[in-house]
């Protein structure tokens, strides 16, 4: 049985593929009309007649008004580049150019942006009145970006939950790593051996000095260097009693004559 984040990963991926199939469909339809109103607009060019009281022109979505066509234009092309921009962003390519430039339809942001624009182009298209083909198709986007705004309520955890490479990412950090829990203090820093014994040094003609090592050598070349190596003074904790002197023990150890010298006396 699957853990419960595989179903994350093959559900959030299913709705991604589901949008990408929907933005080709409604590109394709795009250009289907966008064909179909500039055939009709020559038609109406061909053969004059009275369009006073229409509202379109005949068989188009092309309106009868000042520079209509101008813009029914503008409009399908606008369409097409608007889901060619969201297609990339489904696939998360190139990434770099949407986090600097694009940054709502980044890796660093959740899915409510793209829903937004796929509703409104779905609501943009069935505004008009166009063929089967392009009902539907705008219908199915405008479906599956009200299912990304619902996803989005969950910010960049989603983007996060269906890519590939997060996926890898959490699988390679299920192998145990081995970190090193020693104090500081335990790990000598190697410059400073190599400074003060000649380790990894170059002199001044280039060539590589050898270490000195420990000894006498050693020594000499640290008390150049002005690292002076003293020998600690000997001392005894405060809570030692201290010794006996020699000539106090001396004393004690000599008994006093019992009888003085009668010079001593006198």
């Amino acid at each position: 049985m699957m853990p419960p984040r595989a179903y994350y990963f093959i559900g959030l991926n299913a709705v991604r593929a589901l949008s990408i199939i929907a933005l080709i469909l409604v590109f394709a339809s795009s250009i289907f009309v966008l064909v179909n109103d500039i055939q009709a607009v020559n038609r109406a060019m061909a053969s004059p007649q009275d369009m006073t009281n229409c509202d379109y022109i005949d068989g188009s979505t092309v309106p009868n008004q000042p520079a209509g066509v101008f813009w029914a234009v503008v409009n399908r092309l606008l369409i097409i580049f608007q889901v060619i921009v969201l297609i990339l962003s489904e696939i998360g390519w190139p990434a770099a150019f949407f986090a600097k430039y694009f940054p709502v339809l980044g890796p660093d942001f959740g899915l409510g942006a793209l829903g937004i624009f796929q509703c409104l182009i779905g609501a943009t298209i069935l505004s008009h009145h166009v063929d089967d083909f392009t009902v539907v198709a705008a219908f199915f986007l405008f479906s599956l970006g009200c299912i990304n705004i619902f996803l989005g309520l969950f910010r960049e955890k989603v983007k996060r939950s269906r890519s590939i490479m997060s996926w890898r990412e959490e699988a390679k950090g299920v192998l145990p790593t081995h970190k090193d829990l020693r104090p500081p203090f335990a790990r000598p820093a190697s410059a400073f051996v190599g400074r003060v014994f000649g380790h990894g040094e170059k002199e001044s003609d280039g060539s590589e000095s050898k270490g000195l090592g420990f000894g006498r050598q050693g020594e000499k070349a640290a008390g150049l260097k002005g690292f002076l190596i003293s020998k600690p003074l000997e001392s005894l904790p405060r809570y030692a009693t201290q010794p006996p002197r020699s000539d106090q023990g001396s004393r004690a150890g000599t008994p006093e004559p019992m009888f003085k010298s009668s010079a001593t006396a006198i």
